[in-house]
């Protein structure tokens, strides 16, 4: 039980998946369907209503005068730095424990990623750790609101505006969270976010947005996305084509009006099970499963990933997956140690929290839909970890050895993209990767 100890798993219990998407949902899915079936007999697919709609409602929601619609969260960080004029001899500040994504904008732009470290229980970046990485030569630095938690922004913007830097948000994982009574995404001078299926605001392929309250940055941005053209063939600047289908926006404009009510349902699953486990972690002696750490008291979380930090990683997904409990790790790889950014010259032990947490970080089930006997399911099987050195590695219903314990790469998208992760819950392996 959530308030309890382990249990043995019952016979015959269907797998706990890492995530679900919108086909678990039927009632959902038929009006996606009508939604989707809607706009190709208009055949408006290249912007127009369905993306002027949601940009319309995405700003509103994010309290912000503008969003823009673009291809992917991606992007969204690409096209926010090159509205805001960051280059070539630019350095923008990065964390180094995120998705490749947030390092490739500032690369393809020109600039330099300057990958620093974070806080070793948040997982975030801190105003201390951007000070003292700040350089006549940064001019922008982008906080990864990771997993669904908040970073603590104010001293991050009065440092930014102190070293005249701008800040863009990364808010691809965070749809809907809330710094301090305001929506992340609307603290900066531009917020991106990816619609990547498994976010809590999910398309149905790639899709992004970048949100500002800047008519100038706004209007860059729009030209951007689209070969600079306003009006048409009348070509401003040079832009290419980053722009949102029509499909992407119309399918997310009608889940925008439920992103509350699922963000409500992850924040309540992520507080029964952050309880379910601190206490035990604290006693596991070595074994220990520790939840993510919130950055600063009263701090919002809406758990597009539920972290926790484990010293026998490995061994905790392996007994999971024996128990068809679902997981995954998001990264297995700091930015830095990357292959891609190994020119940087930040070899092992320059940035040792995030190496430190890429051997250790677990990314448990945790969903809009996810039932109380699934979120026990996950409690009991980590629990049973943690209290049980000799924990079984095989499932205790049928003792079939673990077949489906396998490393899986998904494909790269922005936010929680990459992630290693098993595949014990067959039909559900578009996992959140």
């Amino acid at each position: 039980m959530l308030n309890g100890g382990p249990s043995q798993q019952e016979p015959h219990k269907a797998p706990v998946p890492f995530t679900r998407l919108d086909y678990a949902d039927p009632a959902l899915l038929e009006e996606l369907l009508a939604t989707v079936r809607g706009v190709a007999e208009r055949g408006a697919f290249t912007l127009g209503e369905p993306v002027e709609g949601f940009e319309k409602e995405f700003a509103a929601y994010c309290e912000t005068e503008f969003a823009v619609g673009v291809s992917s969260g991606t992007e969204a960080l690409t096209l926010a730095l090159r509205a805001l004029e960051i280059g070539p001899g630019d350095e923008v500040i990065v964390p180094s424990n995120s998705f490749i994504a947030t390092a490739e904008a500032v690369s393809a732009v020109g600039a330099t990623p300057r990958l620093v470290d974070v806080d070793p229980d948040s997982h975030l970046i801190t105003a201390e750790i951007v000070e003292r990485n700040l350089t006549g030569s940064v001019r922008c630095i982008i906080p990864v609101h990771l997993f669904g938690a908040t970073v603590e922004m104010d001293p991050i913007v009065e440092l930014a505006r102190e070293a005249g830097a701008h800040v863009v948000e990364d808010a691809c994982q965070a749809h809907g969270a809330l710094y301090r009574g305001r929506r992340v995404g609307s603290l900066g001078a531009i917020g991106c976010f990816s619609f990547y299926p498994t976010k809590n605001l999910g398309a149905w392929g790639d899709a992004g947005a970048a949100v500002t309250s800047d008519a100038k940055l706004a209007e860059r941005i729009r030209l951007l996305r689209a070969h600079g053209e306003n009006p048409r063939y009348h070509h401003r600047l040079i832009g290419g084509t980053a722009r949102i289908d029509a499909l992407q926006a119309a399918v997310l404009r009608r889940k925008l009006t439920r992103l509350d009510a699922w963000n409500e349902e992850r924040r309540r699953l992520g507080r029964l099970l952050r309880g379910s486990l601190q206490d035990a972690a604290a006693q596991a002696n070595g074994r220990g499963a520790v939840p993510t750490g919130l950055p600063f008291d009263g701090a919002d979380h809406v758990y597009h990933l539920f972290v926790v930090r484990c010293e026998h990683r490995d061994e905790l997904r392996e007994h999971l997956a024996g128990r068809e409990v679902a997981s995954a790790v998001h990264y297995p790889e700091p930015i830095h140690l990357t292959e891609a950014y190994a020119p940087l010259g930040l070899g092992a032990g320059s940035l040792p929290e995030c190496e430190r947490l890429a051997g250790r970080i677990c990314s448990l089930p945790l969903f809009p839909g996810m039932t109380d006997t699934e979120l026990e399911r996950v409690s009991e099987a980590v629990l049973a970890f943690m209290q049980d050195p000799s924990a079984p590695h095989v499932d205790q219903a049928d003792g079939r050895s673990n077949d489906n314990f396998q490393r899986v790469t998904f494909g790269h998208h922005a936010g929680s993209d990459g992630a290693v992760a098993p595949s014990p819950a067959r039909g559900h392996e578009k996992g959140r990767g």
